[in-house]
């Protein structure tokens, strides 16, 4: 960003003291100019100097300066490299601003690791402590993307600057340099002026012309923001009102908000200053509630956390506004925090350099922040919007209609017309669809007749259905939304799935796995798989119950107490490792400890048989004869170590008469 932007955020001024003495001259001579922010008369004269082989910590700040708050990134790369290469003890805010040039070639690695070093040196700092809370944060990002967006340079952009875009009756009031006139000495373009330009479709507009009334004077306005009844507009001005123009004690002329009302002839006039301006702070770029209740601006006035940050105000009904206050370390930082906008939804969009971003200036987003501000409540969540708005360039200037689906914002990033650029996209239609089936978990088996239930985040029913025979069930959802859907039906464990739809269209599937929860029981069946028992461990070379094994026998334990016509063979198995013979012994003991157990929990002993069988009865192909030795892998033998409680009489039909 090259215009009005970087005039809000450079508040401080830069001090030459180089060692140099031989350039001395050179450099005081254009100690006003970059004083003044005319970098690109500063950065002529210091690569001079450089490439005449001196160095010095002063020279390569400033020289790396001149390039990063032009966003010439490669250039500022190569100076702050340089800076860093002389190893000297230098301000820690240069790593971050190394790493932010970094970012700018896409150079992520290193942009990390100077970061790393930033955080190292100032913990305390709200930028380091959110880039080492989230260092994956690419992939963050990457999820908020949107790769189905089509965007479109406005075609009223000129090859000057051009940002800042708010709607107004059918069209757009914006900020630009296409005025001719006195040029401001930073950029070597014109002061900006508001301009408005009428559409004549989504993406075309007829003749753009400046605001009407006395808005526009010889310095810069700029971000304009109107009342919901439209009588009352609020904008960016230098300071300079009724003819007097004011610097501060270090001859900077800050930025200021006034207030025009609507006249009846269609004009703004009556221009009024708003009572918190002062000459020694900028305040800028408003935007209001839907309400038109609060004015949201930035600033870097008093307990600003960093260069800039984003404040609230209350508007009273008269346009006067209330005292201002900060909203917090949720939202701001010791980076860049500026141009908010608040949606119809109460959403703060606002750009940052202080999170996690893809370079330059980027847009985050607090969702429903309008409504949480209440009382001293500043714990507010963000989240970087993603590409295509943000890039490694500065993006800003954020603005979206929620009924039209429109959004427009400003970038400086390649490919534009000019210096900045304003750019604009209609969001997709994302309707959601969620399809998938109802099965039996152990089977697979599809489960018609299954109830499948729709919930919203708060778990309020949305919807229900019945499956049919193929057991499909099919959701329309909405976008960028958590939703929990369970499947239910008699005599089975329900199954349930929580997930968030995506920010664009597409379809998802799911399985709903359903849990036999009660199960018919006839002679013959093994309780052990119809209670999903796992193998009963015992202490090697032991045949006590261990605590992990009496967990399971109670379950066998419940069904005999539920059936008391039911009776049981209990039956132990090993692998063949081992003596064939030493196996038949252990297993057996192992199989009567289990019988004594639940004896001894009051089942009638001649319920209970039990008997072990070694490795007589292999499950499989691992058997150890003759060699002793086998191939099987540790996990097949496995399959060999088990327990089995057969049911031998129940409700008097026995086992042998199912056979």
């Amino acid at each position: 960003m090259k215009t009005i932007t970087r005039y809000l955020l450079l508040t401080f001024v830069f001090v030459f003291s180089f060692t140099v003495f031989a350039q001395n001259g050179k450099i005081q001579s254009v100690k006003d100019d970059y004083r003044d922010f005319a970098y690109v008369k500063t950065s002529e004269v210091l690569l001079e100097v450089a490439k005449n082989g001196y160095k010095s910590v002063d020279l390569f700040q400033k020289l790396g300066n001149s390039f990063y708050f032009r966003n010439e990134m490669e250039d500022a790369v190569k100076w702050y490299g340089e800076l860093m290469a002389l190893e000297e003890v230098i301000d820690p805010e240069y790593y971050f601003r190394y790493a932010l040039a970094l970012k700018g070639m896409e150079d992520y690695e290193g942009s990390d690791k100077w970061m790393k070093k930033f955080n190292d040196l100032k913990p305390d700092d709200l930028r380091g402590r959110a880039f080492m809370s989230k260092v994956d944060y690419k992939s963050s990002i990457e999820k908020l993307s949107r790769d189905d967006i089509e965007v479109v340079n406005l075609e009223f952009n000129t090859e000057l600057s051009d940002f800042g875009t708010t709607e107004y009756e059918n069209g757009l009031v914006f900020a630009s340099a296409r005025g001719g006139g006195r040029k401001y000495r930073w950029n070597e373009e014109p002061y900006l002026d508001l301009y408005m330009v009428e559409k004549t479709d989504s993406t075309s507009y007829g003749e753009v012309k400046e605001i009407n009334g006395k808005v526009n004077t010889k310095f810069h306005e700029s971000s304009a923001v109107f009342s919901p009844n439209g009588k009352y507009m609020f904008f960016t001005r230098n300071n300079f009102f009724k003819l007097r123009y004011k610097e501060d004690d270090t001859g900077i002329n800050r930025l200021q908000l006034y207030r025009a009302t609507l006249s009846e002839d269609g004009t703004w006039d009556d221009i009024h200053k708003i009572h918190f301006n002062s000459e020694d702070y900028s305040v800028a770029h408003p935007t209001l509630n839907v309400t038109g209740t609060k004015l949201y601006f930035a600033s870097d006035m008093p307990d600003t956390y960093g260069q800039s940050d984003i404040f609230v105000v209350d508007v009273n009904a008269d346009g006067t506004l209330g005292e201002p206050e900060n909203l917090g370390t949720s939202i701001n930082t010791e980076g860049q925090e500026s141009f908010p906008f608040m949606n119809t939804n109460g959403d703060l969009y606002y750009s940052s350099t202080g999170f996690p971003g893809l370079g330059g200036l980027d847009v985050f987003v607090s969702e429903e922040l309008d409504q949480k501000f209440i009382g001293s409540n500043k714990n507010f969540s963000i989240k970087n919007i993603g590409e295509p708005v943000n890039s490694v360039y500065d993006d800003f200037g954020y603005y979206e209609n929620l009924v039209t689906k429109r959004v427009y914002f400003s970038s400086n990033r390649e490919g534009g017309k000019g210096s900045d650029d304003i750019y604009t996209f209609e969001v997709p239609e994302c309707d959601q669809v969620v399809e998938g089936i109802v099965q039996d978990k152990k089977t697979g088996e599809l489960i018609p007749n299954a109830t499948v239930i729709l919930f919203d985040d708060e778990g309020n029913e949305i919807e229900r259905k019945t499956v049919g025979a193929d057991a499909a069930f099919t959701f329309d959802l909405e976008c960028e939304k958590e939703y929990l859907i369970r499947g239910e039906k008699e005599k089975y464990a329900s199954d349930e799935k929580r997930f968030t739809t995506p920010n664009r269209k597409q379809e998802l599937k799911l399985q709903l796995l359903l849990d036999k929860d009660e199960q018919e029981i006839e002679p013959c069946d093994d309780l052990a798989k119809v209670l999903d028992i796992p193998i009963i461990y015992f202490d090697f070379d032991k045949s006590n119950i261990r605590y992990d094994a009496e967990i399971e026998i109670q379950k066998v334990l419940a069904v005999l107490n539920k059936y008391p016509t039911m009776t049981i063979d209990i039956r132990s198995h090993t692998d063949c490792r081992g003596p064939a013979s030493y196996n038949e012994k252990l297993s057996d003991r192992r199989a009567q400890s289990t019988r004594q157990y639940l004896i001894d929990k009051g089942i009638d002993a001649e319920r209970l048989t039990a008997k072990g069988y070694g490795e007589s009865r292999l499950v499989n192909d691992c058997g150890c004869e003759p060699t002793n030795e086998s191939s099987c892998s540790k996990a097949e033998h496995q399959l060999n170590r088990r327990s089995e409680f057969i049911i031998t009489s129940i409700n008097g039909k026995s086992c042998d008469d199912k056979e």
